[in-house]
């Protein structure tokens, strides 16, 4: 199995998640099931029948979650270079055709989340920005063409 390269903060991020699952999800899904047997008949029991379905989600969720914590290893984001592109950083870059900026923060695949501006180190952007500095240009190369980022700043909180 490969490891699963997080940040303190999505390894967090996943654990809370794990345990509000653990602690709120599945028993309220056990409390249902409850509930729905003593209406009867499970066969034709459609309350029972959703409550079942609910936690086998729940279930899969929380070994999908506890898996990945297993794989999981938090980088030590101080044995990495503050000045370049790495798992960690936030990421200006400006748009060389455009002028308009934009910033990243540079997330494992189970951290990314597009609307929060983290985007994961396999995707094209963040493969093209990995280990340059400020002042280097990254190309990018999508299904629509390629675009062209100058980076004009990298930080870690």
């Amino acid at each position: 199995m490969d490891r699963v390269y997080l940040t303190k903060e999505g390894y967090e991020k996943i654990r809370s998640e794990l345990e509000r699952l653990q602690r709120k999800e599945r028993p309220a899904v056990i409390q249902a099931l409850s509930r729905a047997r003593e209406f009867g008949d499970l066969s034709e029991n459609a309350e029972y029948h959703a409550a079942k379905e609910r936690q086998m989600h729940v279930e899969n969720k929380i070994m999908e979650l506890q898996e990945k914590l297993t794989r999981s290893e938090i980088i030590d984001e101080s044995k990495i270079p503050k000045d370049k592109a790495y798992l960690g950083a936030k990421v200006t870059l400006k748009d060389k055709k455009t002028g308009g900026e934009i910033q990243y923060t540079l997330v494992s695949t189970e951290e990314a989340d597009f609307d929060q501006n983290k985007i994961s180190t396999q995707s094209p952007v963040g493969r093209s920005l990995l280990g340059k500095g400020v002042g280097e240009i990254a190309e990018v190369k999508v299904p629509a063409g390629t675009f062209t980022y100058e980076i004009i700043a990298i930080s870690r909180d």
